[in-house]
């Protein structure tokens, strides 16, 4: 999509002038840049035209892990406008975005993003839970990994067993309670080995993955990455913040 024709979108979308949607576009996209992975905000500045493209890959890494309502403040402080202000123009680019960025870049977008960003999403024409299809953990797991079924479920297992060793048990019925049927069971596996939350660094959560799954360690980081994102998908807020909770501070590379 051509510049022009990206501002002129946001323009018939939110009644602003040219001048105005040019510093809601750019507040928006900056402050996207902020909240999601380098990787994929270069994904999705693939898809914009070059005059915005820097606007999404400057930010440092790595991700922030605000929420909606910051996500509303600094668009508002970057633009000099009231936050309900700034919600109508965010909705706009969200909006712009569905037409520019292919659906698939999209979904990925929205893996990174929590639940309360779901209304903005929807304006992109990707819910958050339009990417976990029919409650398949699994199948989110081998859509974001570009993998087949069966090595998809590999990976979720061997994730979700570690992470029950890593987590109490308490914490384990609760994700249970919302996670899929048919991924209980490596959940219950890893309480037979620990029923208490078992201290564990990141790298030690890497390398017991990578044993379970028979693959290198960096390989099963990778995969861990997107099983935590499949689960920030398809955890209530509370749920997914309850887990993250028992995990220290060097799990973060795996939770943006």
């Amino acid at each position: 999509m051509r510049y022009a024709s990206f501002v002129t979108t946001v323009e018939r979308l939110s009644g602003l002038s040219r001048p105005a949607s040019e510093r809601a576009i750019e507040a928006t996209l900056r402050t996207l840049s902020q909240r999601i992975s380098g990787g994929e905000a270069a994904d999705i500045a693939a898809f914009l035209p070059p005059e915005v493209r820097p606007w999404l890959t400057s930010a440092p890494e790595p991700a922030e892990p605000f929420d909606r309502p910051e996500f509303i403040r600094r668009v508002a402080e970057a633009e000099g406008v009231d936050p309900s202000v700034a919600e109508d123009h965010v909705r706009a680019v969200f909006q712009a975005l569905g037409f520019a960025v292919a659906p698939g870049e999209l979904r990925d977008m929205a893996a990174q993003l929590p639940r309360d960003f779901e209304d903005l999403l929807a304006a992109a024409g990707v819910g958050r839970r339009q990417a976990l299809v029919q409650d398949d953990l699994v199948g989110r797991v081998a859509e974001l990994l570009h993998a087949d079924r069966d090595r998809a479920r590999r990976a979720t297992e061997a994730v979700l067993q570690t992470l029950a060793v890593r987590i109490s048990a308490g914490e384990v019925d609760d994700l249970e309670d919302e996670l899929p049927a048919d991924v209980h069971a490596a959940l219950e596996r890893g309480l037979v080995e620990s029923r208490a939350a078992k201290p564990m660094s990141e790298q030690e959560f890497v390398v017991r993955v990578a044993g379970l799954e028979g693959v290198s360690p960096e390989e099963a980081e990778r995969h861990a990455h997107a099983v935590f994102q499949a689960l920030r998908e398809a955890l209530s807020n509370k749920e997914f913040s309850d887990m993250v909770a028992q995990l220290s501070e060097d799990y973060a590379p795996l939770l943006v």
